[in-house]
């Protein structure tokens, strides 16, 4: 038996951009990409703390140390500029791997750096 678990986490960024007219997406800086083990094109949850919305999208690379966190696409409906939200992606393993598994969880501070 397989079954998804956490594999990354990033707890707690704030959003700095929303580009609505992008193709879609949720662009990362690279360093916090690397930081919680997330790669570009990966499946992510967006979950925006400050009005409820979960949703689905996938990881862009953005500029190394910019603190970047952008919205792209119809995502961009779903934040404002300044919002905190959390992004997370799960992992399809044997039910014995995962009860061993250790995720990434990393803890920005409030300008989005390690």
């Amino acid at each position: 038996m397989r079954i998804d678990v956490l594999k990354s986490k990033i707890h707690i960024v704030t959003v700095t951009e929303a580009n609505l007219y992008y193709v879609g997406s949720i662009t990362i800086d690279e360093m916090l990409m690397e930081a919680a083990n997330l790669i570009e094109n990966e499946k992510v949850q967006v979950l925006n703390i400050n009005n409820g919305e979960r949703f689905e999208t996938y990881v862009i690379k953005g500029q190394r140390d910019s603190g970047v966190i952008c919205l792209n696409g119809p995502a961009a409906r779903k934040v404002v500029v300044g919002d905190q939200v959390v992004v997370i992606s799960y992992a399809s393993m044997d039910f014995e791997e995962a009860k061993t598994f250790k995720p990434t969880v990393i803890f920005p501070d409030k300008n989005n750096k390690i």
